[in-house]
């Protein structure tokens, strides 16, 4: 009888090992699985390990404005959109003034269209400004004058707002990068959608540019490869992030916030990827340079630079100083804007 009691209680002990060593099994196993998904969840994302002492979870990051790299918005080209006609802004005998409206990156864009009332279709002049405060901002500040000097000659213009300006979408962050980023895709898929306009030439088709939109003209220029003909007023023509850094001493703060967020920039981004400048050869266009020698924000040789730099790459380049001329070409913007009618012509 004590035999067959010691025997029950070796099988029992045996069996109640064998449990114990399956739980563990299963449960390696089921940590592996775990692990498995993880790694199969963040093997594209860079993980920071904190010390397990550290209550705060782990960090994921993902480079979110690396869509914006000059070489990724060139593979993603134009896309076109709608444009609408909303409503009539101001009627003169020579053209009508409308709010127009189109599609960039899921978001509506506003702006300002000179019609011309001519027969047939229209050439398109597409007009960037620069920039503005916010605050400040009504459609067309910026290039009205020159946007109505050029309807009443036959020219149909478009000139958008942008992201956050007029009666447009916001952008879809805060984040100050992003949003000067996305005015580079914002003009090219105005360019892609002018032939969904039935009044507009697509076949003629120029760009203005002003100050910081004389830039991205530029860019625009590089990222499409196509031969827009292109006018350039008192360019900026500083590269990114020097471009921005110059004016910091404007700002409240004298740019703390704005180097602040420019140091955060670089530690994802090399900015060399940001920067039109090294870009010059996609350009394939003539261009036409209109430069102020008062010109209180661009400096002379700045413009200077750029001329040499862009004939340096086979660029035709038609450069005009206005001798003590100021950031709007005034004395002499009747003659620059009578200068770019002449190049229009041309082409």
């Amino acid at each position: 009888m004590r035999e067959e009691m010691q025997n029950s209680k070796k099988i029992g002990l045996w069996f109640k090992n064998q449990t114990l060593n399956l739980l563990f099994v299963v449960g390696v196993i089921m940590l592996i699985l775990v692990f498995g998904f993880w790694w199969l969840f963040n093997k594209n994302h860079a993980v920071i390990f904190l010390s397990p002492l550290v209550t705060t979870r782990e960090v994921s990051k993902e480079k979110l404005l690396e869509k914006y790299t000059y070489e990724n918005l060139k593979k993603r080209g134009g896309r076109p959109s709608e444009v609408k006609l909303e409503r009539i802004l101001k009627e003169e005998t020579e053209f009508t003034a409308w709010l127009f409206s189109y599609q960039s990156e899921g978001r509506k864009i506003t702006g300002l269209a000179h019609l011309p009332k001519t027969e047939g279709k229209s050439p398109v002049v597409v007009m960037v400004r620069g920039y503005v405060e916010p605050a400040e901002y009504k459609t067309g500040i910026g290039t009205r004058p020159a946007g109505e000097y050029y309807a009443k000659r036959g020219y149909l213009t478009l000139a958008p707002d942008f992201l956050g300006y007029g009666e447009s979408d916001m952008p879809p962050t805060s984040n100050i990068w992003e949003e000067r980023f996305l005015r580079l895709p914002a003009v090219m898929d105005l360019l892609a959608s002018i032939p969904n306009l039935p009044v507009a030439d697509p076949a003629r088709v120029f760009l203005w540019g002003h100050s910081n939109g004389a830039m991205i003209v530029l860019s625009v220029l590089e990222l499409t490869g196509k031969a827009y003909p292109a006018t350039l007023w008192a360019p900026m023509s500083q590269y990114f992030p020097y471009d921005v850094l110059y004016y910091t001493y404007e700002a409240e703060d004298g740019g703390k916030s704005l180097r602040k967020a420019l140091a955060e920039f670089e530690k994802d981004y090399d900015t060399d990827a940001y920067n039109y400048k090294n870009y010059l050869e996609w350009l394939d266009t003539h261009l036409q340079i209109h430069q102020g020698t008062a010109d209180p924000y661009i400096p002379l040789n700045w413009t200077e630079t750029l001329v040499n730099q862009l004939k340096a790459q086979g660029v035709k380049v038609n450069y005009y100083l206005y001798p003590a001329a100021n950031h709007n070409l005034q004395p002499g913007w009747e003659t620059v804007v009578a200068r770019d009618l002449n190049f229009f012509k041309q082409f």
